[in-house]
């Protein structure tokens, strides 16, 4: 079944629980966490997601676009996140593996997430202890860019991975998905969407959400 995250980067964040309520049709709901310098933007931190937590029972798909992720895994987990993905451009292997270690004490779900610029084949060293990979098909940091067809390869590619060494894993792609995209990225691979103004901007927001799924 194709899962569907919405990303309330795209919300509007004066109207924050009403906008989460709005999308309670999606199996995920994705948090982007940017620090302003692993990537160009700063958005929310950690007493957010615990504000997000007390409004919604939603799966909490929180992606970190931050540089050093260890330092917050504790943190983040406390929040409530059920899922943290943690860049591998980050940090240096050794910091991930950390990372991921505490994860799994904290008792929340792992994921690995790759910028346009880092090979499918960069997961290989964790693999086999992941809940998911979320492979960016936008270079990461903004919320609306154009969606980089050339990262469908890339799909292709951490699937065959996932199928050989963890076939529960899961294959989330974020960037640009939209109902013309959406079915390249599943055909490609991916089981989970990340979509942000192609829900938020819609004007029937189920809708979109069950557009997305196909």
């Amino acid at each position: 079944m194709i899962k569907i995250a919405p990303s309330i980067l795209s919300a509007d964040f004066v109207n924050l629980e009403r906008d989460i309520k709005a999308v309670s049709s999606a199996d995920y709901l994705h948090v982007d966490v940017m620090d302003g310098a692993f990537v160009p933007n700063i958005t929310i931190g950690v007493p957010v997601v615990k504000s997000i937590r007390k409004c919604t029972d939603m799966f909490l798909d929180v992606h970190l676009m931050m540089e050093k992720p260890v330092r917050y895994i504790e943190a983040f987990a406390g929040a409530g996140a059920d899922m943290l993905s943690v860049h591998l451009e980050a940090d240096h292997p050794t910091r991930i593996a950390e990372a991921l270690r505490i994860m799994g004490d904290c008792g929340v779900k792992k994921a690995v997430a790759l910028r346009p610029i880092t090979k499918a084949e960069a997961v290989l060293p964790y693999i086999e202890e992941l809940d998911m990979v979320l492979v960016m098909t936008v270079e990461p940091g903004f919320g609306g860019q154009a969606f980089i067809e050339d990262q469908l390869d890339t799909i292709r590619r951490v699937r065959a991975i996932i199928e050989k060494y963890n076939p529960a894993c899961e294959l989330e792609v974020d960037g640009g998905v939209a109902p013309n995209t959406a079915p390249l990225v599943v055909g490609a691979g991916a089981n989970v969407l990340v979509a942000g103004s192609a829900v938020y901007g819609a004007a029937d927001i189920p809708a979109a959400i069950a557009a997305l799924r196909g």
